[in-house]
């Protein structure tokens, strides 16, 4: 019973959890996804709102997160072009390894700079503080370190209860972006490997046909004297550039239709 006590009134320490400003960081932490766990719905009816709203507010909140995070991407390609342009650089343009640099710094400057900041309001270890803000930023939020619940913080001291949720939305917001970025590195490496592999079997799969380069299977006898031209087999004959079947083999809508070409087109071998 001791312990029960002790467990249910420590989150009484920030001040009343469902006064306005707690509620407003309760709100907040469940649209970012993030679930400290220190303060929960009890009610039937707040269970139920909770889920309602959850489903509603996850989706507009991931699409607000993007948004920034693009506007932070534009923002900084805009940067880097003009710092390459005053460094006198070969190429301008933001690559995406540009991109990932300045987002993953802004990010670790985020990081950095909060953890000071609550290292010194909540009585933490740098390090402490530091895991704290890794943790939310992250959206993993363990609940082991949670900022606003001592010393009655979320009544005595607005300006900290902005500062901590600018810091989440903000900091979610740029490593959001920097993820983005490295997901879209790591597809872009994929697709660039998958396009050498496809190079690299279709150049094992060249079969020379008439000093010309097919790709494909090998053609049976049958197959070759049904799509090739009387240069190839012996199988038509040529004209004055004309196309003149010699049986009457299946129809080489291919060939009828190259029939008006010129006469060197004409006699190569054609698929």
């Amino acid at each position: 019973m001791i312990e029960i006590v002790i467990i249910e009134n420590k989150p009484h320490k920030a001040g009343p959890q469902w006064k306005f400003a707690g509620a407003f960081y309760f709100a907040t932490v469940v649209l970012a996804m993030i679930g400290y766990g220190h303060s929960t719905p009890v009610t039937v009816g707040g269970k139920a709102f909770c889920m309602a709203y959850a489903m509603v507010g996850i989706p507009l909140g991931l699409v607000m997160f993007q948004s920034i995070g693009e506007r932070l991407n534009k923002f900084a390609s805009v940067v880097i072009r003009r710092a390459k342009c005053y460094l006198r650089c070969n190429t301008t343009e933001a690559t995406e390894m540009n991109l990932m640099f300045a987002t993953g710094m802004l990010s670790s400057i985020i990081i950095t700079t909060g953890a000071a900041v609550f290292s010194r309001y909540e009585g933490w270890s740098y390090f402490d503080s530091f895991y704290y803000c890794f943790v939310t930023l992250t959206t993993i939020g363990f609940g082991d370190y949670v900022a606003l619940q001592n010393d009655q913080a979320l009544t005595s001291k607005p300006g900290y209860v902005a500062l901590s949720l600018v810091f989440i939305l903000f900091g979610l917001a740029v490593v959001a972006a920097s993820i983005n970025l490295l997901v879209l590195r790591f597809m872009t490496m994929q697709a660039e490997e998958n396009a050498r592999d496809e190079d690299k079997d279709s150049c094992r799969t060249m079969l020379p046909i008439d000093g010309h380069m097919f790709a494909g299977r090998q053609r049976s006898h049958e197959d070759q004297a049904s799509v090739c031209s009387c240069n190839c087999l012996g199988n038509k004959q040529c004209e004055g550039g004309a196309l003149l079947p010699a049986a009457p083999a299946r129809p080489l809508r291919a060939l009828t239709r190259r029939a008006s070409l010129a006469p060197e087109l004409i006699e190569r071998a054609s698929v």
